[in-house]
């Protein structure tokens, strides 16, 4: 529950946002347990953002748009847009096998002998499991609070060429941390340098999102799960699955340049194309229709395509989305663990259909 002393703060915005304002309030008092809550969105030239709550349970730091919030998988669309960014200059190509970029004798395989492509990996297509091979005897002290924690480099490297392939690559949609983690790697990699760095540099830096970052030494909000605070996420190993941390205003700036890939042009023309890239439809589910994009997953309707992902770590519970042709976008951050009656993210997205199918055309 929000405590009775917390505040709402805006950012700046002209009188005809009221009503977005409006439909956002709500949405603060949706992740139940959480003392910090922020929403940020926009729609045509409307923008807002909303912040309520205090950074942990002292009350003595009130959150505000500069506040850092652990994103947990909303990372995976950073590292699809370093790949996107990748391909972009001719680094690399969607194509490439995985095991281009690691170790001799690591990569995993399929019985088929079909390569896992970086394609197969930002479409979850790959046929690897959800986790590494052996991180949940590794995480089972510290599972409730920082489960990666201590699955080391070491060990995901010796475990990657027994890691069972369980479909072809290519041939079924199985959603995969180990499988973006191990993406974020191979770019790295490619790059010759850190993630972290390589996410920096190609994307952070010229996007203008000064505030996000995947150190978790940097001051944030306490993240809480089941009313208690929880360490700083740590994912070492796979650092493209989940180790990013943004505030609402940097992933308002976020959703801008999604929104508007143009608005990066002037600084590189390469990140541009990676912003429209990630939004080409890759393959379609059955039954459902949905489509999967590089990492982002896709809900189309009647001139109204929505891209959203969520993500979650021991602490705190993110979503961001957006709808290209109502040029609208919804990011929302708390810090508390999505329980299992949670309404948090399926809120968030129904507010983001909600705006955009009210959006004026």
């Amino acid at each position: 529950m929000i405590p009775r002393h917390t505040t709402v703060t805006d950012s700046p915005a002209p009188p005809d946002c009221a009503d977005l304002t409006d439909r956002l309030t709500p949405l603060l008092g949706s992740a139940s347990g959480a003392t910090a809550v922020a929403v940020a969105a926009l729609r045509g030239g409307e923008q807002s953002l909303l912040c309520r709550g205090s950074a942990d349970r002292t009350g003595s730091r009130s959150v505000d748009p500069a506040t850092r919030f652990e994103v947990g998988s909303v990372t995976k669309t950073f590292t699809a847009l370093v790949l996107a960014e990748a391909v972009a200059r001719g680094d690399v190509s969607l194509n490439d096998p995985v095991a281009r970029y690691l170790p001799p004798g690591t990569a995993p395989a399929h019985r088929s002998g079909e390569p896992i492509t970086l394609l197969h990996l930002a479409t979850h297509t790959s046929g690897l499991p959800r986790l590494p091979r052996g991180m949940l005897r590794t995480a089972a002290r510290s599972w409730s609070s920082n489960p990666y924690g201590s699955y080391s480099d070491r060990q995901l490297l010796s475990s990657l060429a027994a890691t069972r392939v369980r479909a072809r690559p290519g041939s079924r949609v199985h959603y995969s941390n180990l499988g973006v983690g191990l993406l974020g790697r191979a770019l790295a990699e490619a790059a010759g340098v850190p993630y972290a760095e390589l996410l920096r540099d190609r994307v952070l830096e010229p996007l203008s999102l000064t505030r996000t970052t995947c150190d978790p030494g940097c001051a944030q909000a306490t993240g809480y799960w089941h009313g208690r605070a929880r360490p700083p996420w740590s994912i070492a190993a796979l650092p493209g699955a989940g180790a990013l941390r943004s505030t609402a205003g940097d992933l308002l700036r976020y959703l801008l340049v999604l929104l508007d890939p143009t608005v990066a042009a002037g600084r590189r023309a390469s990140l541009a194309q990676a912003l429209a890239d990630v939004q080409r439809p890759r393959l379609q589910l059955p039954r459902t229709g949905e489509r999967t994009c590089l990492v982002w997953s896709l809900r189309p309707a009647p001139g109204r395509d929505l891209f959203f992902h969520s993500g979650a770590t021991r602490g705190f519970t993110a979503f961001i989305g957006f709808c290209p042709q109502a040029r609208t976008g919804l990011a929302a951050v708390a810090n508390t663990t999505p329980g299992c009656r949670s309404t948090f993210i399926q809120d968030a997205y129904t507010l983001l259909q909600d705006l955009a199918e009210t959006a004026p055309r």
